[in-house]
Protein backbone atom coordinates (compact mmCIF):
# COMPACT_ATOMS: atom_id res chain seq x y z
CA UNK A 1 0.00 0.00 0.00
CA UNK A 2 0.94 3.70 -0.98
CA UNK A 3 1.74 6.55 1.73
CA UNK A 4 -1.08 8.60 2.30
CA UNK A 5 -0.93 11.93 0.09
CA UNK A 6 -2.09 14.90 2.75
CA UNK A 7 -2.08 18.79 1.18
CA UNK A 8 -0.52 21.26 2.81
CA UNK A 9 -0.18 24.54 2.74
CA UNK A 10 3.25 26.24 3.46
CA UNK A 11 5.94 29.07 2.86
CA UNK A 12 8.75 28.94 -0.26
CA UNK A 13 11.86 29.65 2.08
CA UNK A 14 14.62 28.55 -0.62
CA UNK A 15 14.50 28.03 -4.23
CA UNK A 16 17.14 26.75 -6.74
CA UNK A 17 15.84 25.57 -10.27
CA UNK A 18 13.02 23.13 -9.94
CA UNK A 19 13.27 22.24 -6.56
CA UNK A 20 12.05 24.38 -3.50
CA UNK A 21 12.03 23.75 0.16
CA UNK A 22 8.80 24.89 1.37
CA UNK A 23 8.56 25.69 5.34
CA UNK A 24 5.04 23.57 6.49
CA UNK A 25 2.31 25.00 9.07
CA UNK A 26 3.78 22.76 11.62
CA UNK A 27 7.30 24.13 11.45
CA UNK A 28 8.73 21.39 9.45
CA UNK A 29 10.35 21.62 5.86
CA UNK A 30 9.44 19.48 2.83
CA UNK A 31 11.34 19.26 -0.24
CA UNK A 32 9.25 19.91 -2.96
CA UNK A 33 9.01 19.71 -6.89
CA UNK A 34 6.88 21.32 -9.58
CA UNK A 35 5.04 19.39 -12.55
CA UNK A 36 5.42 21.87 -14.56
CA UNK A 37 8.96 22.46 -16.79
CA UNK A 38 9.01 26.21 -16.58
CA UNK A 39 8.60 27.53 -12.91
CA UNK A 40 6.86 30.67 -11.87
CA UNK A 41 7.56 30.01 -8.16
CA UNK A 42 9.55 32.81 -5.82
CA UNK A 43 11.04 32.90 -2.39
CA UNK A 44 8.18 34.04 -0.32
CA UNK A 45 5.38 32.18 -2.19
CA UNK A 46 2.81 30.43 -0.38
CA UNK A 47 1.47 27.19 -1.80
CA UNK A 48 -0.44 24.29 -1.63
CA UNK A 49 1.34 21.32 -1.44
CA UNK A 50 0.73 17.49 -1.76
CA UNK A 51 3.37 15.88 0.76
CA UNK A 52 4.13 11.76 -0.67
CA UNK A 53 6.19 11.96 2.59
CA UNK A 54 6.56 13.74 5.40
CA UNK A 55 9.68 15.69 4.13
CA UNK A 56 8.97 15.79 0.44
CA UNK A 57 6.09 16.42 -1.83
CA UNK A 58 5.04 18.38 -5.20
CA UNK A 59 3.66 21.96 -5.41
CA UNK A 60 -0.03 22.02 -6.48
CA UNK A 61 -0.19 25.27 -6.83
CA UNK A 62 0.43 28.94 -5.94
CA UNK A 63 -1.63 31.05 -3.30
CA UNK A 64 -2.58 34.55 -4.77
CA UNK A 65 0.36 37.19 -3.64
CA UNK A 66 0.20 40.48 -2.33
CA UNK A 67 3.23 41.57 -4.22
CA UNK A 68 5.89 40.06 -6.65
CA UNK A 69 9.17 41.87 -7.10
CA UNK A 70 10.88 40.82 -10.13
CA UNK A 71 13.45 42.65 -13.11
CA UNK A 72 12.35 41.70 -16.95
CA UNK A 73 14.75 42.42 -20.18
CA UNK A 74 13.25 42.13 -23.81
CA UNK A 75 13.47 37.60 -23.83
CA UNK A 76 13.12 36.82 -20.46
CA UNK A 77 11.81 37.54 -16.62
CA UNK A 78 13.66 36.62 -13.36
CA UNK A 79 11.79 36.01 -10.90
CA UNK A 80 13.65 37.15 -6.90
CA UNK A 81 10.67 37.10 -4.40
CA UNK A 82 7.27 37.24 -3.51
CA UNK A 83 4.75 38.73 -0.49
CA UNK A 84 7.40 40.85 0.12
CA UNK A 85 5.94 44.12 1.94
CA UNK A 86 9.56 46.08 1.94
CA UNK A 87 12.45 45.95 -0.73
CA UNK A 88 15.82 47.08 0.70
CA UNK A 89 18.27 48.24 -1.80
CA UNK A 90 21.88 47.70 -0.06
CA UNK A 91 24.48 49.55 -1.43
CA UNK A 92 27.83 49.73 0.13
CA UNK A 93 30.82 52.98 0.84
CA UNK A 94 33.08 50.35 -0.77
CA UNK A 95 33.30 48.75 -3.77
CA UNK A 96 31.45 51.41 -5.72
CA UNK A 97 27.51 50.88 -6.47
CA UNK A 98 25.80 51.70 -9.75
CA UNK A 99 23.25 54.66 -9.04
CA UNK A 100 21.13 53.23 -12.07
CA UNK A 101 20.76 50.26 -10.86
CA UNK A 102 19.47 51.52 -7.15
CA UNK A 103 16.82 53.80 -9.36
CA UNK A 104 15.41 50.78 -11.25
CA UNK A 105 15.22 48.88 -8.34
CA UNK A 106 13.41 51.65 -6.60
CA UNK A 107 11.17 52.44 -9.52
CA UNK A 108 10.35 48.56 -9.64
CA UNK A 109 9.46 48.58 -6.38
CA UNK A 110 7.05 51.51 -6.60
CA UNK A 111 5.28 49.64 -9.54
CA UNK A 112 4.08 46.63 -7.07
CA UNK A 113 3.41 49.06 -4.11
CA UNK A 114 6.15 47.84 -2.09
CA UNK A 115 7.54 50.44 0.81
CA UNK A 116 11.51 50.97 -0.02
CA UNK A 117 14.56 51.42 1.99
CA UNK A 118 18.47 52.34 0.73
CA UNK A 119 20.62 50.84 2.60
CA UNK A 120 24.49 52.16 2.59
CA UNK A 121 26.60 49.82 4.74
CA UNK A 122 30.41 49.94 5.31
CA UNK A 123 29.77 53.04 6.97
CA UNK A 124 32.63 51.94 9.11
CA UNK A 125 35.26 52.56 6.10
CA UNK A 126 35.39 56.68 6.06
CA UNK A 127 37.49 56.91 2.77
CA UNK A 128 34.43 56.78 0.57
CA UNK A 129 31.95 57.50 2.71
CA UNK A 130 31.33 61.05 1.22
CA UNK A 131 31.28 59.82 -2.50
CA UNK A 132 29.03 57.07 -1.63
CA UNK A 133 26.51 59.71 0.40
CA UNK A 134 26.59 62.15 -2.64
CA UNK A 135 25.51 60.01 -4.62
CA UNK A 136 22.97 58.87 -2.47
CA UNK A 137 21.16 62.28 -1.81
CA UNK A 138 19.41 62.19 -5.15
CA UNK A 139 17.30 59.42 -3.99
CA UNK A 140 17.17 60.85 -0.24
CA UNK A 141 15.61 64.07 -1.99
CA UNK A 142 13.32 62.11 -4.35
CA UNK A 143 11.91 60.88 -1.00
CA UNK A 144 12.89 57.64 -0.55
CA UNK A 145 14.47 56.63 3.06
CA UNK A 146 18.19 56.35 3.16
CA UNK A 147 19.47 54.35 6.52
CA UNK A 148 23.63 54.38 6.77
CA UNK A 149 25.01 51.45 8.90
CA UNK A 150 28.28 49.75 9.26
CA UNK A 151 26.99 45.55 9.18
CA UNK A 152 30.21 44.91 11.39
CA UNK A 153 29.66 47.15 14.04
CA UNK A 154 25.70 47.72 15.13
CA UNK A 155 22.81 46.41 12.73
CA UNK A 156 20.10 47.22 15.70
CA UNK A 157 18.68 50.66 13.48
CA UNK A 158 18.35 48.23 10.51
CA UNK A 159 16.60 45.34 12.69
CA UNK A 160 14.20 47.72 13.65
CA UNK A 161 13.11 48.62 10.31
CA UNK A 162 12.93 45.00 9.20
CA UNK A 163 10.69 44.31 12.14
CA UNK A 164 7.41 44.81 11.16
CA UNK A 165 7.95 43.70 7.34
CA UNK A 166 8.83 40.95 4.63
CA UNK A 167 11.85 42.31 3.67
CA UNK A 168 13.73 41.57 0.63
CA UNK A 169 17.78 42.55 0.10
CA UNK A 170 18.05 43.26 -3.33
CA UNK A 171 22.10 44.96 -4.75
CA UNK A 172 25.26 44.04 -6.26
CA UNK A 173 28.01 41.79 -5.36
CA UNK A 174 30.22 42.68 -2.57
CA UNK A 175 27.97 44.86 -0.83
CA UNK A 176 27.36 43.22 2.30
CA UNK A 177 23.83 41.54 2.02
CA UNK A 178 25.10 38.19 3.50
CA UNK A 179 27.09 39.92 5.87
CA UNK A 180 24.36 42.33 6.91
CA UNK A 181 22.07 38.94 6.87
CA UNK A 182 24.50 36.75 9.36
CA UNK A 183 24.94 40.11 11.51
CA UNK A 184 20.90 40.06 11.71
CA UNK A 185 20.46 35.93 12.24
CA UNK A 186 22.76 34.21 14.19
CA UNK A 187 22.38 31.41 12.64
CA UNK A 188 22.04 32.35 9.21
CA UNK A 189 24.90 30.16 7.77
CA UNK A 190 24.39 27.25 9.38
CA UNK A 191 20.63 27.51 7.70
CA UNK A 192 22.27 28.33 4.51
CA UNK A 193 24.37 25.19 4.31
CA UNK A 194 21.23 22.95 5.65
CA UNK A 195 18.96 24.02 3.24
CA UNK A 196 22.15 23.79 0.34
CA UNK A 197 22.97 20.23 1.09
CA UNK A 198 19.12 19.40 1.08
CA UNK A 199 19.01 20.63 -2.65
CA UNK A 200 22.31 19.46 -3.27
CA UNK A 201 23.22 22.84 -4.74
CA UNK A 202 26.20 23.57 -2.10
CA UNK A 203 28.39 25.24 -5.38
CA UNK A 204 24.92 27.66 -6.06
CA UNK A 205 24.65 28.92 -2.57
CA UNK A 206 24.41 33.09 -3.52
CA UNK A 207 22.56 31.68 -7.35
CA UNK A 208 19.41 31.73 -5.30
CA UNK A 209 16.94 33.64 -2.80
CA UNK A 210 16.55 32.20 1.01
CA UNK A 211 14.11 33.09 3.21
CA UNK A 212 14.81 33.55 7.26
CA UNK A 213 12.85 34.76 10.44
CA UNK A 214 14.11 38.13 12.06
CA UNK A 215 14.57 37.29 15.90
CA UNK A 216 12.48 40.11 17.25
CA UNK A 217 9.62 39.53 14.66
CA UNK A 218 9.91 40.10 10.49
CA UNK A 219 11.33 37.90 8.11
CA UNK A 220 13.99 38.70 5.16
CA UNK A 221 14.55 37.42 2.29
CA UNK A 222 18.39 37.64 1.06
CA UNK A 223 18.97 37.18 -2.39
CA UNK A 224 21.57 36.39 -5.21
CA UNK A 225 23.74 39.80 -6.47
CA UNK A 226 22.53 41.67 -9.45
CA UNK A 227 24.48 43.23 -12.45
CA UNK A 228 21.69 44.34 -14.41
CA UNK A 229 17.58 45.29 -13.51
CA UNK A 230 15.13 45.36 -16.90
CA UNK A 231 11.89 47.04 -16.06
CA UNK A 232 10.44 45.60 -19.54
CA UNK A 233 7.59 44.09 -17.27
CA UNK A 234 6.35 47.81 -16.61
CA UNK A 235 3.86 50.11 -18.63
CA UNK A 236 5.37 53.56 -19.25
CA UNK A 237 3.11 55.08 -17.08
CA UNK A 238 4.57 52.46 -14.34
CA UNK A 239 7.86 53.46 -15.16
CA UNK A 240 6.88 57.46 -14.92
CA UNK A 241 4.98 56.96 -11.63
CA UNK A 242 8.05 55.30 -10.35
CA UNK A 243 9.64 58.22 -9.79
CA UNK A 244 7.93 60.04 -6.57
CA UNK A 245 8.85 63.88 -7.00
CA UNK A 246 7.26 63.92 -10.60
CA UNK A 247 4.40 62.27 -9.88
CA UNK A 248 2.19 65.78 -9.38
CA UNK A 249 3.27 66.50 -12.63
CA UNK A 250 2.82 63.27 -14.84
CA UNK A 251 -0.17 64.58 -17.36
CA UNK A 252 0.78 68.12 -17.09
CA UNK A 253 2.95 68.56 -20.75
CA UNK A 254 1.91 70.36 -23.52
CA UNK A 255 1.57 67.08 -25.40
CA UNK A 256 0.15 64.05 -24.34
CA UNK A 257 2.99 61.51 -25.37
CA UNK A 258 5.43 63.84 -24.04
CA UNK A 259 9.13 62.10 -24.04
CA UNK A 260 11.03 64.98 -21.91
CA UNK A 261 13.59 64.83 -24.00
CA UNK A 262 13.03 68.31 -26.03
CA UNK A 263 9.60 68.77 -26.44
CA UNK A 264 8.06 72.33 -25.36
CA UNK A 265 6.38 73.06 -22.65
CA UNK A 266 7.92 69.75 -20.92
CA UNK A 267 6.93 69.84 -16.63
CA UNK A 268 9.57 67.07 -16.21
CA UNK A 269 12.41 69.04 -17.71
CA UNK A 270 11.47 72.48 -16.06
CA UNK A 271 11.24 70.44 -12.76
CA UNK A 272 15.35 69.38 -13.62
CA UNK A 273 15.83 73.10 -14.10
CA UNK A 274 14.40 73.54 -10.60
CA UNK A 275 15.66 71.32 -8.66
CA UNK A 276 12.75 69.52 -8.23
CA UNK A 277 14.27 66.50 -9.74
CA UNK A 278 18.16 65.19 -10.11
CA UNK A 279 20.18 65.36 -13.40
CA UNK A 280 20.75 61.95 -12.46
CA UNK A 281 17.34 60.47 -11.74
CA UNK A 282 15.95 62.55 -14.79
CA UNK A 283 18.90 60.85 -17.11
CA UNK A 284 17.75 57.34 -15.57
CA UNK A 285 13.80 58.25 -16.34
CA UNK A 286 15.01 58.94 -20.39
CA UNK A 287 16.72 55.76 -20.80
CA UNK A 288 14.04 53.68 -19.21
CA UNK A 289 11.53 55.18 -21.64
CA UNK A 290 13.92 54.80 -24.43
CA UNK A 291 13.95 51.01 -23.46
CA UNK A 292 10.22 51.02 -23.49
CA UNK A 293 10.12 52.86 -27.28
CA UNK A 294 12.43 50.31 -28.34
CA UNK A 295 10.14 47.06 -26.87
CA UNK A 296 7.36 48.68 -28.64
CA UNK A 297 9.34 48.79 -31.58
CA UNK A 298 10.01 45.31 -31.19
CA UNK A 299 6.39 43.93 -31.14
Amino acid sequence: MSAPVSTQTGTVVAAFGRQYMVRLGDGSEALCYTRAKRSEIACGDRVEVHLSSPDQGVINKIVPRTSLFYRADQWKEKLIAANVSQVVVVVATEPGFSDDLITRCLVAAEAQDIASLVVLNKCDLPAQLEMARALLAPHSAAGHAVLEISAKQDVSALRAKLKDHISLFVGQSGMGKSTLTNALIPDADARTREISEVLDSGKHTTTHARLYDLPGGGQLIDSPGLQTFGLAHLTRQEVEAGFPEIRPLLGQCRFRDCRHLKEPDCQIRQAVKDGRMHARRYETLCQLINEHLVKQAMH
